[in-house]
């Protein structure tokens, strides 16, 4: 697909210099002078103009130099970020139930225009090498946040390669991050597309059919068993389309086109609280803001960009 790393977090073309990882001189070097984005409980610090990228040296940072992840090199300069989940603001976001976190919290000794935000409200925002440092570190620190065990032997671990593992000092056991791929994919039949709702989303809100890949298995067939669980459906055909790093928390989304063979849609209450064939027509007026019955994808999504490729004729 010509147009695959147009996707919100695709074609950032960061480099990542793994080969640094473990240069604890460069690494000590390459912290002078530094740019630095400060994470608080999985959001990304937000300034007037996309990150609020911090040097190195404000004291708030330096101070805790050594818990520094290693993001890469972007403009030829190193970046880093630092996780400051245990900063406890003056007053804390009610989120409970919330399908998403609108509140921002701004640090009293970082500089007044720089507010930590919610991902998913700002990514589209941001430049795809900016959204691509944001899902890295995202990614990274909610997976040590996750992994402070061995899951060998149940030791407490210790980050290494300056973020990108954990050494277990009790047996040895090296870990590294994980990202699970989850398939997404357009479903056709004829000039429609199938979509669905999952339980909890806002009222009008559909999307593409989506699920975990299963160990052992294609992604062509969990595209099969994902849209025939979910709705009854039945597949033939399956190919790729496009990729979409997806940290929320650390997915790898696999967009598909698919074939149907059937129309009859059968939903798993357990799973979907809705699913239904809309066509080209329809999906244009959703689009445009002309059905009071379904939300436009939500933006940044790899569902909205196949939706849209779909729309167009640009699935090749």
């Amino acid at each position: 697909m010509r147009l695959a790393e147009q996707v919100t977090f695709g074609g950032g073309g960061l480099d990542r210099a793994a080969h640094r990882r473990g240069d604890d001189a460069w690494l000590a070097g390459a912290w002078s002078g530094a740019q630095v984005l400060p994470l608080w409980r999985d959001k990304p610090l937000f300034g007037p103009e996309g990150l609020g990228w911090v040097p190195s040296a404000h004291p708030l940072l330096d101070a805790r130099r050594a818990e520094a992840v290693f993001l890469g090199l972007s403009g030829g300069s190193a970046r880093f970020a630092l996780d400051l989940s245990d900063w406890v603001p003056a007053e804390m976001p009610e989120t409970l139930g919330l399908f998403r976190d609108p509140s921002e919290q701004r640090h009293p000794e970082l500089p007044e225009d720089l507010s930590f935000r919610e991902l998913r409200g700002g990514m589209t925002a941001l430049a795809p090498v900016e959204a691509e440092l944001a899902a890295t570190a995202k990614g990274l620190f909610d997976w040590h946040r996750g992994h402070g065990f061995c899951a060998r032997c149940g030791q407490p671990s210790r980050p290494a390669e300056a973020g990108w593992q954990r050494h277990c000092p009790g047996c040895g056991a090296p870990h590294f991050p994980r990202t699970d791929p989850v398939v997404i994919m357009l479903v056709r039949r004829g000039n429609r597309v199938l979509l669905g709702r999952s339980p909890g989303w806002p009222e009008g809100m559909f999307s593409l059919l989506a699920g975990f890949v299963e160990p052992g298995e294609t992604v062509e067939a969990a595209v099969r068993r994902e849209v025939a669980e979910e709705t009854g459906v039945r597949i033939g055909q399956v190919g790729y389309l496009a990729s979409q790093p997806w940290p929320f928390p650390a997915s790898l989304m696999l967009g598909c086109w698919a074939e149907a063979e059937t129309d009859r849609i059968t939903p798993d209450p357990a799973e979907i609280d809705d699913a239904r064939w809309v066509s080209r027509e329809e999906m244009l007026a959703v689009l445009a803001g002309e059905r009071t019955d379904m939300l436009p994808p939500r933006p940044g999504a790899i569902a909205g960009f196949l939706i849209r490729m779909w729309l167009a004729d640009r699935l090749d």
